[in-house]
């Protein structure tokens, strides 16, 4: 099977999700976009510094470059297995996401720029392991908004949370969920959402990812204080249909702190 055939595949299943929700925004919405997240994994010292070094001197300025943006680089403060790093990539279109690692080898001004994280040598490897998920935007909210204080470089973290469902039916409803009230009720409460991914291709699936952005973790309490008591969301999570306990089994939440080359 041609790896197109298998990705539309893998995107027609999870577009069951928004069906919904999409004939009410054809023609009113823009296309989502799609996105790859990257981890990779590092040892404290070298590595660190060599990858962030890549990221502000070779990735990035060639994502961008190519019209992948805006793009997000984080450094993991509070999760399993530091230190890590976390690279956030938007595109138009799924083959755009898939064939990055093809093209940036017949990229010289890239090669020139990336050459020590690029060669680096079995006896000083640049990184441990690189794992990676393609996820698609969900249609009520279908582009990344990064928050004000990214334009300026202004403090600010984020919360990365992925949901888990027990099979794909209850998966389909937890993303039915967000967009049958969830996102208004994080706008109410004065949440500044970043992104909302169906993950096509990654691993621990059926599961959704979305990001959040805060000014620090004080504001993180508060608003998710606000957003639970809530009298829209007290209605909604009490909804059997969405039965939280029944549609998701893991949630799994990180904080990030962005990287100088971050453009989130």
């Amino acid at each position: 099977m041609e790896r197109r055939q298998f990705l539309a595949g893998s995107f027609a299943v999870s577009a069951l999700a928004a069906a919904g929700q999409q004939a009410a925004q054809v023609g009113t919405a823009p296309s989502p976009e799609y996105y790859q997240l990257r981890r990779y994994n590092l040892l404290s010292g070298q590595q660190v510094k060599l990858t962030e070094s890549y990221f502000s001197e070779a990735l990035v300025p060639t994502l961008i470059r190519w019209g992948l943006a805006p793009v997000g680089a984080f450094k993991l403060d509070i999760g399993p297995e530091t230190p890590a790093y976390y690279l956030l990539i938007p595109g138009s279109s799924i083959d755009l996401l898939v064939d990055l690692e093809t093209r940036l080898p017949s990229d010289n001004q890239f090669l020139t720029a990336a050459a020590p994280f690029w060669n680096a040598t079995a006896s000083a490897p640049a990184f441990q392991r690189v794992e990676a998920s393609l996820l698609a935007a969900f249609n009520g909210w279908p582009k990344i908004t990064p928050p004000d204080a990214a334009a300026t470089k202004g403090k600010r973290i984020f919360q990365l949370r992925t949901y888990e469902s027990p099979s794909n039916a209850d998966h389909v409803l937890k993303v039915e969920m967000f967009q049958s009230g969830e996102f208004d009720i994080f706008r109410n409460a004065g949440f500044h959402p970043v992104f909302f991914g169906d993950t096509l291709i990654g691993s621990r699936m059926p599961n959704l990812t979305y990001m959040l952005s805060f000014a620090d973790m004080a504001e993180l309490e508060t608003k998710w204080n606000t957003f639970r008591a809530a009298p829209a969301w007290k209605k909604l999570s009490a909804d059997p249909r969405y039965a939280s306990d029944q549609i998701v089994t893991n949630i799994s939440n990180l904080v990030l702190s962005p990287l100088d080359c971050s453009q989130i």
